[in-house]
C-alpha cells in the first residue's frame, strides 16, 4: 500500500469486513473475536497504520496541515524558506507546522514521527547534516505520504525537490575571485555527503580547472555546519605559510567564522584575504567590509517546494526537479587590487 495515507477502509477493503469491526478490532472490542482481532492488527502493523488523535467526527473539518522539518531554524536562510512554504499555504487553505532538527538525523527522525501521528497532510524538508540514513524518508514514501525536499536532498527518484544552482553559482564566485587577482582560494564546505556541499564544491573546482589554476586539497577542508569547526579550519589555514589569499565559504555559519578567524590572524579582508560566502544573511551589509554573498532566492524557494508539495497532495505522481537560481551580489569583501 504505497499509494496514499493507510485508512480503516483500506483495512476494511482487505479483510473483507466493514470498517466499524476494523475499528473495534483495533481497540480491543470484546464482540470482535480473538482470531478476527489478531488478523486486523497484524495488517494495521504491516501498512504502518496510525489513528488520529486529532480526527474529528465530520472530516470535512479536520484541519489541513502541512509539516515542515529543517537543519536550523535561526538562520536567516531557513526561516526565510519557512516564510515562503507559509505564504503559499495560507493562500491555498493549509496551516504549517515547523521543526527543528538542530542538524541531528535524531532530531530529524523524531519530527518526522511527529508529523506522522499528527496526519499532516505533506511534508517539506531539508536534510539534517548528521543524515545518512534515509529509512525514516523510505517510510513516508511506502505510507503514502507526499514529500517535497529543498536544499539539501536524498532520494531523487522518489521525492520532488527544490534546490539552488549551487555549482554554477560557485563558479561564478570562484571566476569573480580569480579574475580581481585572487590565485589560492580555499573552500571551506559542510559534510561531504551533502548534495548541496557536492555541488557548490564541484563548482569551485571547475572554476580552477578553468583557469588552469592547480588544485591544492590542503586547502579545501568540508566536514560540519557548525562555526566552531569552521573557525579552527579558517584557523589552520591562515597560520600556513602560504596561506589562501581567497575564501569561497559554504553557508553564512561558515562564511562569519571564516571572516572572524581571519580578523583574529590579524589580517585585512580582502587586501590579505578576500572573502565570498553562500549567504542572504541580513548581517551581510551591516559587517566592515561588506560582504559579497552568493544569495539564495530564499523565500521563493520555500513558495515553490510548497507549490511542489500541494499537486502531489492533489495526486501527482510526477518526480519533479526545480531549480531556483542564485545571485552573486559583489560587495567589498571580495576584490583585490589586480597585480
Amino acid at each position: 500500500m504505497s499509494n496514499h495515507r493507510i485508512s480503516l477502509k483500506d483495512m476494511a477493503d482487505e479483510l473483507g469486513v466493514s470498517i466499524a469491526t476494523v475499528s473495534r478490532a483495533l481497540n480491543g472490542k470484546p464482540e470482535v473475536g480473538k482470531e478476527l482481532q489478531e488478523r486486523v492488527k497484524a495488517l494495521a502493523k504491516k501498512w504502518n497504520y496510525r489513528p488520529n488523535p486529532f480526527a474529528q467526527s465530520l472530516r470535512k473539518e479536520a484541519p489541513k496541515v502541512i509539516g515542515v522539518v529543517v537543519p536550523d531554524l535561526v538562520t536567516h536562510f531557513f526561516s526565510s524558506v519557512l516564510d515562503g512554504i507559509e505564504i503559499e499555504a495560507r493562500a491555498h487553505g493549509y496551516s504549517v507546522i515547523s521543526a527543528n532538527s538542530h542538524e541531528k538525523m535524531a532530531d530529524e527522525e523524531r519530527a518526522i514521527d511527529n508529523f506522522i501521528n499528527l496526519h499532516v497532510v505533506g511534508i517539506i524538508a531539508s536534510l539534517a547534516q548528521d543524515t545518512t540514513d534515509y529509512s525514516h524518508f523510505e517510510q513516508l514514501h511506502q505510507m503514502g505520504i507526499p514529500v517535497v525536499f529543498f536544499g539539501r536532498t536524498c532520494m531523487s527518484d522518489r521525492f520532488s525537490s527544490v534546490t539552488a544552482n549551487g555549482d554554477e553559482a560557485a563558479m561564478e564566485a570562484t571566476r569573480h575571485l580569480i579574475n580581481t587577482g585572487s590565485r589560492r582560494i580555499a573552500f571551506i564546505g559542510g559534510p561531504r555527503h551533502l548534495d548541496a556541499v557536492t555541488r557548490r564544491k564541484h563548482g569551485y573546482l571547475e572554476a580552477l580547472r578553468e583557469s588552469r589554476i592547480p588544485i591544492d586539497r590542503s586547502i579545501i577542508a568540508c566536514g560540519s555546519v557548525d562555526y566552531e569547526w569552521a573557525l579552527n579550519a579558517t584557523l589552520d589555514m591562515l597560520r600556513r605559510d602560504d596561506r589562501p589569499d581567497a575564501i569561497l565559504a559554504f553557508n553564512d555559519t561558515i562564511t562569519f567564522a571564516a571572516f572572524n578567524a581571519i580578523r583574529q590572524m590579524g589580517l585585512s579582508i580582502p587586501g590579505d584575504v578576500a572573502l565570498i560566502g553562500f549567504t542572504d544573511d541580513v548581517h551581510a551589509c551591516y559587517v566592515t567590509p561588506r560582504m559579497s554573498t552568493i544569495e539564495d532566492q530564499a523565500e521563493i524557494m520555500g513558495q515553490r517546494a510548497c507549490q511542489l508539495l500541494l499537486r502531489h497532495i492533489e495526486g501527482e505522481t510526477k518526480v519533479r526537479r526545480e531549480i531556483v537560481p542564485q545571485k552573486l551580489v559583489i560587495r567589498e569583501s571580495s576584490s583585490k587590487q589586480r597585480s
